[in-house]
Order: C-alpha cells, then structure tokens, then sequence
C-alpha cells in the first residue's frame, strides 16, 4: 500500500472523528453539513507547518493575521444557513477556501470573495486543483457583496464586522438568510441569524463567536 494511500485513509479517520465527537455532540444534526464536513479535507487548506493540526477541535492561522475557523463554528454556521442543492450562496471572506468547499459540497454554487490577494489567488488555485468547478474566486470589498450574481439563497461573513453591510442584506433573495459575526474587532461578537422577509428582515442572537476584523478596501 502506497504512503498516498496511508495518509488518505488517516486523513478520513481523523475527519470522522472531527464529525463524531467535535460536531455532531455538540448539537449539529444536518446530515448535509454532517456528510460534507466528513468529505472536505481539511489538512489540504492549511499551510505545511499547520497540518498535523489540522483536525484539531480549534482554528489555525493560515498567514496574513487571518485563521481557518474551528471545524464546529463552520459546521454550525453552514447548518443555520440551511444549504440545499439547487441553491446559490455568497460567503464574504474566503481566507483558505475550506468554508467555500464545504458550501459547494451541498449548494450548486458558490462565490466567494477575499480582500487578501495573496490568500484569494491560493485558495482559487486550490479549489481548482481540487475539482470544485462550482466556486468562483473573487478578490475585492465583500462589504458590496456581488451584486452580478444576486440574489443569494445564503450568505455567510467569516469575519467580524461592527455592524451588518445593507448592501448584503439588499442582495438575500426574499426568504434567504445569512450569518454574520458582528461586534468589536479582537474581542468577542455576537453571531447574528439575518433572515429576510419581503421587506422585513429579522435578526436572531446564535452564539458568542470570534473572528477576524472584517476588513474594508482603501
């Protein structure tokens, strides 16, 4: 048996493992979100000198101040969206491409958009590489979102934001939601659930979070 072929089988061990015990006990029963987070690899998005911690229950950095979050934050923040086939989601801060990969696991399209050029030209590079031919890359401001490919069925920030861009909620489709960390950069935010109805729009409190600033163009 080839070394490949070890560290395949390793691999898949430690991500049903991840599933088991860092996911589904804490509360995630989607068996979507279950069935993608036991398929993506996620050693894969991280840099060499991070992934033999790749399936640890915590998030890594990944350069540029920027972290791959904790395999139950994505697997709970993609659960709230409620993903289905036939949709099209926006996910504003692509950082590695991991969340990205798991969306496009379930939804039929993704576009995600990265203000970091260095870190949205490797994950685009890497997700081609990997097969996913229903993600597009986009390096720019997710503070306008991407209103060429609006309205989205979802929408999910991976970055803290001190208040919600309207331009994102202006392109949820009627019934769509997103997910949003919003408080203070560097201390602790509140994940919020932003579901829209015609022209209501609801805000639901979920959990407290951690996550990188939300980062504007100059």
């Amino acid at each position: 048996m080839s070394l490949m072929i070890l560290m395949s089988d390793r691999s898949q061990v430690m991500r049903e493992k991840m599933v088991e015990f860092q996911i589904e006990m804490r509360g995630v029963k989607d068996p979507l979100v279950l069935r993608a987070m036991r398929k993506v690899p996620r050693h894969l998005f991280l840099p060499a000198s991070q992934k033999d911690s790749a399936y640890d229950d915590a998030p890594l950095p990944i350069g540029f101040g920027q972290t791959i979050s904790q395999p139950y934050i994505v697997a709970y923040m993609t659960e709230v969206l409620n993903p289905q086939k036939g949709q099209r989601f926006l996910e504003v801060g692509t950082g590695s491409g991991y969340q990205a990969a798991v969306l496009a696991e379930i939804v039929d399209t993704v576009y995600t958009i990265e203000i970091i050029p260095e870190l949205g030209k490797r994950a685009s590079e890497r997700l081609s590489a990997m097969g996913y031919k229903n993600i597009t890359v986009k390096i720019g401001d997710g503070y306008e979102g991407w209103k060429e490919h609006a309205p989205f069925d979802g929408i999910m920030v991976t970055a803290g934001a001190e208040s919600i861009p309207p331009p994102l909620i202006e392109q949820l489709k009627d019934g769509g939601r997103m997910v949003i960390p919003v408080g203070s950069p560097y201390l602790v935010q509140n994940l919020i659930l932003v579901e829209k109805h015609g022209k209501a729009v609801l805000k639901r409190n979920l959990i407290p979070v951690r996550f990188v600033p939300f980062q504007r163009g100059q």
